[in-house]
This record gives structure tokens, sequence and C-alpha cells, in this order.
């Protein structure tokens, strides 16, 4: 096996096998290798090996390829014609054409291979390959990535250094597979981060991307579907091309482009591949796509034809930063076939461009019919700038500066070796380079090391994947208006090393959208949803097909196309058309709304007419009626009645935390007090009339300190109470979001626990006042007005018993107002049970208002208690009587007469029951009475 390599390398470096390859090539002290696409591609023959293989044959002349390798010739004689970069040196240089394929290339590439040292697989023994032609030191191309992968496999396996003006594959910067190789172009990495940019910038979701079938395509269409999916945006169609594809396969493609709705069609892949998809759509005169370029075919000579322009108007390309190159138009000018005769690519390309044969041209055949070419014959002495041709568009120099800024890096890595000072070179020990044993692999190592200042000023460098970096220049074909060719207008540029935001730039007003519109196309697969409403999931369909929902209450969208509804602030809502919020309205008891003015009013009416009662009871308060209701107890009773309603006013107005705080102690505390007193009041004077004698013990019992103090402590449990609830769980101000439209700023009370325990204590006093309230419903009223507290207590129970309910049945504002209503209903009960009638007949009956009539009063109650303790007691020896056999005639009369201080006048009424009669007379002096009240 290695000798059969061997052997074939030997050819190779002989030259006799190569011979059958046209080349540009000139010796020199250095050679460099070229790899240039001279051809779009190779004649397509089957194969069937009944005979002897023949080398295919490149067909389709590429003179955007020809004037790179020009390039390479151009900085080459540059160099060797320079005082500074290699003085003493002249380089010489092996071009070949890879007619854009990769079996082509590798025979090339094998020929480079040859000249060197092969210690590798040890083939010294068969023949000394470098011992004939100077070895081959650097190699510049391929530029199709298909193709220089395949290259770079091979001389990564001896270490020649080959830099590429052309490839952008992002998996060319595997150093670990690649190791020699190096370019002068950016990585498609972000190429294919821009195109996604740019499709977001002009808001398209979906778009088909087609894709070279080969080391170019697919790992560049990889990433860009990466880049599409964080951005949320779909790819309709996923497609591989390649110009070798059948025309059937071909016309399937085209077919499922023309029945997408998707208008955005991404290409990733060379001219030669595109070409067959593009005369396709032109033959159908489909003209409603847009074409978004990579920087591979966005300005190919074969695709940016006038015939095409129907179809590729407004293309939006990427293409690389062109740079100056002086002296190199004056050189394509020159191009002669008989003055350069060391490049034979010079002769077919002036048959091409003449479209003419040359008269001792090996091309010279003979057509299928039997008769000579159409061509004519020329001289070579034409002139070629009386034609139009893409050799001679230097306006913008792209991949030629490429190949120029790489022939000038190998260059200037020879000079860094050359001028290297013992001590500070790369190698081992910081040694230098033996000039004359110079090997590819110390030229590559100085190469990873390079960094110098190109013609244009910028600085060449080569980062750790032997990457340059580049920015990307953004063009849009538009159609000439005087001769309807293709011109690529600038329309903006992508800077790949500024920070995120700032990368892309594109001028809108230089745009023309397929060849004459201004207007963006549109292609989404959905319709844009209006302000107001959100993309909307649709099953079974891909996430940038959706259907516009409309945004829920509290929620808005203020853009077209949103994905998402934005919730409101709570402080806002959102209007009818979801397109903005606005701030709620805030609600609560004001003392300004007609409401909270007819609850003030009422609790003024009250504070008033309390106020009244009491300033009446202080004016008459020597008279009788006053007297016998415990005036003090009276007072304070009022007072407790003035702070009951005052207590409500506290419900009223924004909450506070302060006001939180204050009301419901306020309202409890105030009603058992005013409670206390009336428990207290009651419960003396019945127990003072229930007494059949009143004791000085009961008297001194009943005294007016204790009658305080037994208010004291009642209300004492009540203030223990809210202590304890301040201080565990104290009430604060909230707001309310839950309403729609409106914040109801309430009171949190903290625990509704300790509500319960403040409003079930009153309660519990106030059935205790009732229960006494109902037993002492009889006794005289100017005493106490048992019946009016039992009306009352009855009033205060329905009143809090139906608050319970509608308390917790009620939210915002109509809780306090709940609560407020509860507060005035209960006092306005006290105060008209407990004071009205008293009022009545001290202002409007004053003759029931005095000494005579209080002792009726009081004679009537004690002469109904006597009468029924004297039946009862009939009754009873009636019952003894008629069980011992006593007669059962009528009872004796029986007669009761009271008397008091010698008087014997019997006064009051005379009762008769039966056959007898009583007669109660009665009379208090002013010391008897003030004992009983």
């Amino acid at each position: 096996m290695k000798f059969l390599l061997g052997y074939y390398l030997l050819l190779l470096g002989s030259g006799q096998l190569a011979s059958t390859y046209q080349r540009a090539q000139k010796t020199g002290d250095i050679l460099l290798g070229g790899l240039f696409p001279i051809h779009f591609g190779v004649a397509s023959k089957d194969q069937d090996l009944a005979a002897r293989p023949e080398s295919t044959q490149c067909v389709r002349y590429n003179f955007r390829g020809f004037r790179w390798l020009q390039a390479m010739i151009f900085a080459i004689d540059e160099i060797n014609n320079s005082s500074s970069l290699l003085p003493n040196i002249t380089l010489g240089y092996r071009i070949f054409d890879t007619c854009n394929t990769v079996s082509k290339a590798l025979e090339a590439t094998l020929s480079f291979v040859a000249q060197n040292k092969i210690d590798s697989i040890n083939l010294d023994e068969f023949c000394n390959c470098t011992d004939h032609i100077p070895s081959t030191i650097a190699v510049v191309g391929a530029s199709g990535s298909a193709v220089s992968t395949a290259v770079a496999n091979l001389l990564s396996l001896f270490y020649i250094p080959q830099i590429s003006y052309a490839s952008s594959s992002r998996l060319l910067s595997n150093k670990n597979q690649y190791k020699s190789f190096m370019r002068t172009i950016p990585t498609d990495e972000y190429q294919a981060t821009a195109m996604a940019d740019i499709i977001a910038y002009f808001q398209w979701n979906w778009v088909i991307a087609v894709a070279s079938d080969d080391e170019y395509g697919r790992p560049g269409i990889e990433k860009f579907e990466k880049e599409m999916e964080e951005r949320d945006i779909c790819i309709h169609l996923n497609e591989f091309i390649s110009q070798y594809y059948d025309d059937h396969e071909i016309q399937a493609l085209v077919d499922r482009i023309e029945n997408s709705s998707a208008k955005v069609i991404v290409v990733f892949a060379s001219g030669p591949d595109v070409e067959p998809l593009i005369k396709e759509m032109a033959r159908r005169n489909i003209t409603d796509r847009l074409w978004l370029a990579s920087e591979a075919w966005a300005s190919s000579s074969l695709i940016a034809k006038p015939e095409y322009l129907d179809v590729m108007a407004g293309t939006v390309g990427f293409t690389l930063r062109h740079g100056h190159i002086p002296g190199f138009k004056e050189f394509l000018q020159q191009v002669k076939p008989k003055k350069f005769s060391h490049n034979e690519f010079i002769r077919e390309f002036w048959e091409e461009t003449f479209n003419c044969y040359l008269e001792d041209s090996l091309r010279l055949q003979e057509s299928e019919n039997g008769t000579r070419s159409s061509r004519p014959l020329c001289s070579g002495d034409e002139d070629i700038t009386s034609v139009e041709t893409p050799y001679l568009d230097y306006t913008h120099l792209r991949i030629s500066y490429n190949v120029y800024v790489a022939v000038h890096s190998i260059a200037q890595a020879l000079q860094d070796i050359l001028t290297c000072k013992p001590g500070r070179g790369l190698y081992a020990n910081n040694s230098c380079v033996d000039t004359k044993a110079m090997e590819a692999w110390q030229v590559l190592k100085q190469l990873r090391h390079l960094d110098y200042i190109d013609s244009i000023g910028e600085t060449v460098h080569f980062d750790e994947n032997a990457d340059m970096w580049g920015n990307y220049t953004i063009i849009n074909w538009h159609r000439s208006t005087e001769d309807a060719s293709v011109v690529f207008q600038e329309i903006g540029y992508y800077n790949m090393h500024v920070k995120k935001g700032a990368k892309l730039f594109i001028d809108k007003t230089k745009i023309l959208w397929n060849g004459y519109s201004t207007e963006v196309p549109f292609s989404n697969c959905s319709e844009d949803c209006d302000p107001g409403t959100r993309k909307g999931i649709i099953d079974s369909e891909p996430t940038c097909c959706f259907e516009c929902t409309e945004c829920s209450d509290g929620e808005y969208s203020n853009h077209k196309d949103a994905s998402v509804c934005t919730k409101c602030p709570n402080n806002s809502w959102s209007n009818g058309n979801h397109t903005f919020c606005f701030l709620k309205e805030i609600e609560f008891l004001s003392w300004t709304e007609p409401f909270g003015i007819a609850l003030t009013i009422f609790a003024v009416l009250g504070v008033v007419l309390t106020a009244f009662v009491l300033g009446v009871f202080v004016r008459f308060r020597n008279t009788p009626v006053v007297k016998a209701t415990n005036r003090e107890l009276s007072y304070l009773l009022l007072f407790s009645l003035v702070c009951c309603f005052s207590s409500s006013l506290v419900f009223i107005g924004e909450p506070q935390d302060w006001t939180c705080r204050v009301r419901q102690p306020a309202f409890g505390i105030s009603f058992v007090l005013c409670i206390s007193c009336v428990l207290v009041k009651t419960n003396r004077v019945l127990l003072v009339f229930e007494a059949k004698i009143p004791t000085s013990l009961q008297r001194k019992w009943w005294g007016l300190n204790l009658q305080f103090l037994l208010v004291f402590l009642c209300t004492f449990v009540q203030v223990m109470i809210c202590v304890v609830w301040l201080y565990n769980a104290p009430p604060a101000s909230s707001k309310n979001h839950d309403i729609d439209e409106i914040i109801f700023v309430t009171c949190n009370e903290g625990s509704m626990m300790a509500l319960s325990f403040l409003i079930g204590y009153t309660c519990l006093l106030a059935a205790i006042c009732f229960f006494f309230a109902f037993k002492s419903r009889k006794l005289p009223e100017n005493f106490t007005e048992a019946k009016f507290i039992t009306f009352s207590m009855l009033i205060f129970f329905i009143v809090w018993i139906s608050f319970i309910p509608a308390y917790f049945s009620t939210y915002g504002k109509f809780v306090s107002a709940v609560e407020v209503i509860a507060i005035l209903a209960s006092s306005f009960g006290l105060l008209a049970c407990l004071f009205v009638h008293k009022v009545y007949i001290i202002l409007f009956k004053p003759s029931r208002n005095t000494i005579e009539e209080v002792r009726c009063s009081t004679a009537a109650h004690a002469f109904k208690v006597a009468a029924k303790a004297t039946l009862k007691h009939n009754t009873a020896s009636s019952k003894r009587s008629g069980s011992t056999g006593g007669s059962s005639g009528s009872s004796p009369s029986s007669s009761i007469s009271l008397k008091t201080n010698g008087n014997n006048r019997e006064t009051g009424p005379r009762v008769s029951f039966g056959s007898g009669t009583v007669t109660l007379s009665l009379s208090f002096d002013e010391s008897r009475r003030n004992s009983v009240m």
C-alpha cells in the first residue's frame, strides 16, 4: 500500500499526472499553492467502468474565480517587487482549478503534498520527493466550504498551512480536526445570527429555509435554525439543494415553495447550487417571494442576471467588507494570452470573454452535427476593456481582497521567520528557524501568531480558532435604470463585535422590495393581532400560527402582535378595548358622598339630641322624675350615648391606620359603658322594690359609689379585650384590589376573633340587662323605665343580630356603612326608649312631674303587691278550712292601713275584693323617699 501511494505521489511530484490539468505556475525559492474555482462544476458523466475511467471535464467558466486567481498572482508579484518584504526571496506559485468540486480539489492537493517530505508515512525508502521541486510551503484556498473541508483533511496530516479566502463553514473552526486550516473570512456562526436578526428586525415569523447539501449549507442552516428558535420564529419548509439534483427534484422543491404561505426564502448555498432553483422559479414566474442570501451567492454572477430580476429583484444579501488593492485595476486590464504564458487559464478566459477560439486552442472541436463550431477565431490582441465581464468588476473587491490578504499574511509570516533573532523565536527554547531548511509546520506556527497592519490600515490577526474577524455589508438588489442589470445597493451593515442591540443597522429608505415597492412584505403565518388582543395557540399548529384572542379584563396590550397581554398594575384597570390601563377609582365611605353625608347628619343629630336631653336633665335635676331615675347614672348614660354617636363618625372618611385602630374599641367601649349604666340602674331598683323591707345593709350596698364601681368593672373588661386586640393583632388600613375598576380602602380588623369577643361581650351585657328589665317591667315607671329598657334591648338585639350576616356579606365601603347604621340605630333606640318619655313629661306634662304623682305611683305598686299577698293568704286559708270542715260562709272583711308620722287620716284608693274591702293609705316623707331613690 505504501508503495502504491508513494508511486502515485511520485507521479504527481514529477508532473506526469498533473500535466493533464490546467494550471498557473511560476518557479521561485518558495512555492505557494493555490486552489480556485475557475469553473462552476464538472460535466455529469456516468462511469460504467467498461473502460478506463476518464477525467471529468470542467464546465461553465467562472469569471469571478479567475479574478480571484489573478489577485493571488498580483499579490505575489507585488511582494517579489518589494524591497522591504522578503527582499532576497522569490515567491513562486502553483495554482489549480478545483472546478468547485471535491474530487478535482483533492487531485490538485495531492500534488502539493507530494512535494513535501512525508515523515509520518516514511516514504523516503521509495523516493526523495523534495529533491526536484521546492516544497509548497502554504496553500491559498479553496473557495467553497465543502471543498476546503476535504482539502483541510489532507493538508492537516502534514501541517501544511491552508488559508481560505471564502470558506465560512463553522465546522472548519474545529482545530482538533482541521489543525492547519485558517481563513480570512468570518465564520458562518455570525452570518446565521445576522440573518435571524434581520428576520426579527422586519418582524417576519414564517420563512422557508434552503441550504446546499454540503459542509457549507448544513452547518449554516443548523445554526440558523437555533437562532430562529431562540426568537420564536418558525421555519415552514426546510429544504436541501444541489446543482447536481435532477430536474424532477428541483420541480418538486419549487412546488412546495409555491404552495407555501411563507414569502421569505433564506438560502444558505453557493451560486452554482442555487442556480437550478432560481431558473425554475423564473420559468414559472414566481415573483411574490423575497430572498435572503448568504454571502456565498449574494453577489454571484450566476444569479445576478437581468433574466432573473423579475424573480430576484429586492433580494437582501450579506457580502464581505470590501478592500482596496492599489494597482489591481491596471493589472486586470493588462491580461493577454501571449504575455502571460505561465498562466494557462488565460487562454480559456480569453475565449469565453470574446466567445471565440484562439488559433492553437485545444478546444477547437467539431459540433454534434459534424460542422465546425460557430465561434470565430480571435487573435488574442482584443481590447478587454471593450466588453462587459464580471472579471473587471473591481469596484467592490471582497473575495479578491481576502485572497490578497491571505498571500500577504503568508509573506509576513515568512518575513517574521527570516528576521527572527535568536532567543526570541516561537520554537523550542525560543529558537529561530533555519531558513535553508524551512518546513511548512514552522510557517503554520508563525501564522498563528501573526499580527500586522494591512494595506487599508486594519490589523490582521487570527484568533484562537485561526479565524479572522470581519463585518458584513448588507446589500439590496436593484434594477438598473440604464440597462436593466443588477445593482447591489448597500443598505446597512452587521458588526459582529459590538454589544448586542447595536450589531445590526439598516437604512429602510434605501430598500426596494421586489425591485419597486417600499412596503415591507408580509411573511407571517397569521395576520398581526391588533392592540388589545394577544396571540392564542392553535392546536396542532406551529407557535407562529395563532388566532387573536382579546385580552382579559385587567390586562392590556398596546402594540400589534403581542404574544401575551400585560397585567395592569394593582392600582389600574384596563379600558374597554384593553389597549391601556387607567387608574382605578379609590372608594371608601367618604364624607362628601351622599351616603356619607346622610350618616354624618344622623350621627351629629344623635349627638345634638343626646346633648339636649342631658341639658334638660341638668336643668330639671331636682324634679321628681329626674331624681327618680337616678340622675347620676342618667348623666353617665347620656355621656356614653354621646360617645356611641361620636364613635360612628370614625368609620367615615378614608381609613388610616390610626382610625382603624380607634374605631372598633371606641364603639365597643362606648356601648359597654352605656349598657352597664342601664344594667346597674335597672338591677338596683329591682332589688329595692322586690325586697320586703329595705334594710340599711341594702341601702349601703346599693350606694352611689358601688354603682359606679360596677359600671367601671363592666367597662374595664371591654377595655382589656381592646388592649389585648391592639397588642396582638392591631387593625390597619388596607386596599382591596379584587374588585374591577375600583380600589376599596378598608380596615383589616387584624383578628375577627377579637372583634367577635368585643361584640359578643356587649351583647352578653345587653342580654343580662334585658333579663332584669323584663323582670322589673311592672315597677313604677317613674322609678325605672323597665318597659322601655326592654324595648330598647329588643331593638339592640334585632340590630346587631341583623348586623352579623350583613357585615360578612358586604364588601368595600359598605362594610363600614353597615356598622355605622347598626351603631346609629341601636344608639337612637336607647336614646328614644330611655329618655324620650321622660323629656316629654318634664317639658310638656309638668303636672306629672310632682311628688304626689311619684307617691301615687309608688302606692299603687305597693297596693298591688299587698293585694296579691292577701289574696294568696286568703286562698290558702280557705283551702285549709275546707280541708278541716269549716263553714262555707263569706270570708271576713280585711282592712290594711299604713300610717306614717302619727297621721291617722286615710288617703288613697279603695279597692273591693269579693265581700271584703282593702283600704291602702300611704304617705312618704322626703327622707323616706330619698332613701328609696
